[in-house]
């Protein structure tokens, strides 16, 4: 019998954001229209740090693959299994567009959920990839400006349309799966982020 995978906090986020990122891959839609749109998610309800990394992965998703296809060099980016290649678009954007989260930790974070949801070769695969990004950050490089992936700002827009047109659905009479968004913890240890605690 298989143990059943919970995730709490931040970690929870981040399970959430890759799998409105998957069903909009999955779908050939964008995460907006996800959002707006009947989704599934586990242990609901959608926070907002979930919203604000698939929004902003999605908005940027062809850039991030392009800093991919650079980093991965005997990987053809569209080859990649479709929940690894969405890990590491996340993680990316994570580390590169937000700053209360240090890069190890978004790195540990994301092998830990390709560990759940990746196949037995995906958690080595994301951490070495996101390794060699944090390399290059770590010399001075600003993969942002290269690559041209957008600033927070430009993602929480992309956030705030969604929830313009959210609130449009709901005016008329369409309601979302979850019934409700939280907002996302302001402060977790380091035992609620990795699902460590009671």
């Amino acid at each position: 019998m298989s143990k059943e995978i919970r995730f709490i906090g931040r970690t929870r986020a981040r399970s959430h954001a890759l799998q409105l990122l998957f069903q909009a891959e999955s779908r050939s839609m964008r995460v907006a229209d996800i959002i707006n749109a009947h989704y599934l998610i586990t242990e609901g309800p959608l926070e907002e740090f979930a919203r604000t990394l698939a929004l902003g992965a999605d908005a940027v998703r062809d850039k991030l693959d392009a800093l991919i296809a650079d980093t991965a060099t005997n990987w053809n980016v569209t080859r990649l299994l479709s929940v690894d290649r969405n890990i590491i678009r996340l993680a990316l954007f994570e580390m590169l567009h937000v700053d209360d989260v240090d890069v190890a930790v978004t790195i540990n974070e994301f092998v830990i959920l390709a560990k759940a949801y990746g196949t037995d070769d995906s958690a080595a695969f994301v951490n070495g990839v996101l390794g060699q990004v944090a390399r290059r950050l770590s010399a001075g490089e600003d993969i942002a400006h290269i690559y041209g992936i957008v600033s927070p700002q430009s993602a929480e827009n992309a956030s705030a349309a969604a929830n313009t047109d959210e609130d449009a659905s709901d005016a008329s009479g369409a309601s979302d799966a979850s019934g409700a968004y939280a907002s996302a913890d302001k402060h977790m240890d380091v035992d609620d982020m990795l699902g460590l605690s009671d």
